[in-house]
């Protein structure tokens, strides 16, 4: 049948659409099968890799087939055909990564193609921490847009759901999952103020916890340190983890304190997943300011008798002895109340400035790299410490972040050298921390090079997998890969990912581990990491040979308490 319809689309009566569409459809069909006669037929085999099927077993050489968006068979593929092949001798093959705290919210709709992560084998970004992109009421929806810098945008949802379909619609080359915010509720039902919740805004507060469970979130996060999140007592925070638990989701949280009182904080973690059922999480857990670097073995004993008594308690970090957050991280918590507005306001007011000298006690300012401005005239000072800057202007490190601050009209962002080096080593070897960038995802090119950024958004991922295993053998590549991909994935009770295995979705790296690296620095971030060879999403390939392909077959990955079909 195809040799006539090759025979008359060539014929006189053929007309040329006809032998395009042979040209262009049939024959490499036909050649296909004939070439392949008694073959199984795949749209990509990778053969010949390591393979890491992300358990932490030890791996094993074999072959791989992709069929649509699955994982279609692994083995000895000698009689497969595909019709991409991937030679992939040397090299591993693992699930792809999954990071556990992106903040890659706002510039995925910038850039759909995460190319940070997509060259460290990112393959599912998980967003939410304290502040999620829904669920919005009007006031919030307007504040969103106002607070924009180079990134602009529409805000086109109200839900934390719509907003991740929007994503998905959009394009873009990572799946993306993320977790409601617990000080996206509080804003969304009692704005910035310093007080309980009454009984009907707490309910409001649960209803939209209970409401983005069923779009598909994967639990509930707060962010304790910032503004509102100090005004929330711990049962409120029982309060929201036990409506996600309903739901089979996730407590996670950067706890109240990550220094001086940090047993204090973790003891309060640790109440609100026994009191509330839900399975928990300490976002990049650390131990903050030399005084208090030899507190990580106590921290690491509670955490493991808590796990003990059969609690769910886990953690994530990222690879880097600084951490980054905003200028106006020290200043007490009384001066941040409010909206953005009042808290500028407030910093203007003579008398509202001595108080805040008076009761703040700030980090060396030589520890504190300002790296993120929104006012174009204040970038010169990118790349330049707090005490620097300190000098430059005559005024104190207390004055000088609060005149910053109110100039930019921004929390300004910084990198804080506050953590030990070999404390990440401890953390790293700990069978239940998994990984994660604390950033957004980005490219080394505008409106991202405006910004000067913690290099663990170009490299936290591979900075694991090149300095900790390859070259300090701190913990074995198996178990660094069921770090990034099995151990999150089943943390998160997500179906069909972080797993090599049959039916699985077809989310996969290729990474030459005797290569693979970060590039970015401190002083020149925007580099990104190298080894990694090939990366598919959802069976698509997003990187090939190290190149983007600029595929954006990313989906909206819902967690357990969503009653679609799976995703």
């Amino acid at each position: 049948r195809v040799s006539r319809l090759v025979v008359y689309a060539f014929s006189s009566e053929g007309g040329q659409i006809m032998r395009s569409l042979i040209l262009a459809l049939v024959i490499p069909s036909a050649l296909l099968l004939v070439s392949g006669c008694g073959k199984r037929h795949f749209d990509v085999v990778i053969r010949g890799g390591t393979l890491y099927d992300g358990s932490g077993d030890v791996p094993v050489v074999a072959d791989l087939a992709i069929r649509g968006d699955r994982i279609a068979a692994i083995g000895d593929l000698a009689d497969a055909v595909g019709l991409t092949e991937i030679d992939a001798t040397d090299l591993a093959v693992a699930p792809g990564f999954i990071n556990m705290l992106s903040w890659a919210n706002e510039s995925l709709i910038q850039d759909g193609r995460s190319l940070s992560d997509v060259r460290q084998g990112v393959t599912l970004e998980v967003m939410g921490e304290g502040f999620s992109m829904g669920p919005l009421n009007e006031e919030m929806r307007q504040e969103m847009v106002e607070r924009q810098s180079d990134i602009r945008f529409d805000v086109v949802w109200t839900s934390l759901g719509q907003y991740l379909q929007h994503l998905e619609d959009r394009g873009i080359s990572t799946n993306v999952a993320s977790f409601i915010g617990a000080s996206t509720v509080r804003v969304h039902e009692m704005g910035y103020e310093d007080r309980d919740p009454t009984e009907q805004e707490l309910e409001g507060m649960l209803q939209l916890v209970r409401d983005a469970m069923e779009e598909g979130a994967v639990g509930v996060a707060s962010s304790l340190p910032y503004i509102p999140a100090p005004f929330a007592k711990t049962q409120e925070l029982i309060a929201l983890a036990t409506a996600a638990a309903e739901y089979d989701g996730m407590y996670i949280s950067h706890i109240r304190n990550e220094g001086d009182e940090i047993f204090a904080a973790l003891e309060e973690f640790i109440s609100i997943v026994r009191e509330s059922g839900a399975r928990g999480e300490i976002y990049h857990l650390k131990v903050s300011h030399k005084r208090n670097w030899d507190k990580l073995d106590e921290v690491v004993a509670l955490i493991e008798a808590a796990r003990a008594e059969g609690l769910p308690v886990a953690a994530d970090i990222y690879t880097y002895h600084a951490s980054s957050t905003g200028l106006n991280y020290d200043l007490p918590a009384w001066v941040k109340e409010g909206d953005h507005r009042e808290r500028i306001e407030r910093l203007e007011d003579p008398e509202v400035r001595e108080r805040v000298i008076a009761e703040t006690e700030m980090i060396p300012p030589e520890d504190i790299l300002l790296v993120s401005f929104r006012n174009e005239d204040l970038r010169h000072l990118t790349g330049k410490t707090l005490a620097e800057v300190s000098e430059m202007r005559g005024t104190s490190p207390v004055e000088t972040a609060m005149d910053l601050i109110v100039e930019d009209d921004s929390r300004i962002g910084t990198v804080r050298f506050t953590m030990s080096e070999d404390n990440i080593r401890k953390k790293i070897a700990l069978p239940w921390v998994s990984f994660c960038s604390d950033s957004a995802s980005l490219a080394p090119e505008p409106p991202f090079t405006n910004e000067q950024p913690h290099p663990r958004a170009y490299g936290s991922f591979a900075r694991l997998l090149g300095k900790y295993v390859r070259e300090e053998g701190v913990i074995a590549l198996e178990e660094a890969i069921h770090r990034l991909t099995g151990l999150p994935a089943a943390n998160l009770k997500l179906v069909g990912r972080g797993s090599l295995t049959a039916d699985a979705y077809a989310d996969v790296v290729v990474f030459d581990p005797e290569t693979v690296m970060d590039r970015a620095t401190f002083e020149e971030p925007h580099q990104l990491a190298t080894g990694v060879v090939h990366v598919f999403v959802n069976g698509e390939q997003v990187l090939r040979d190290g190149e983007h392909t600029g595929a954006t077959p990313g989906r909206f990955v819902k967690g357990p308490g969503w009653n679609g079909s799976d995703g």
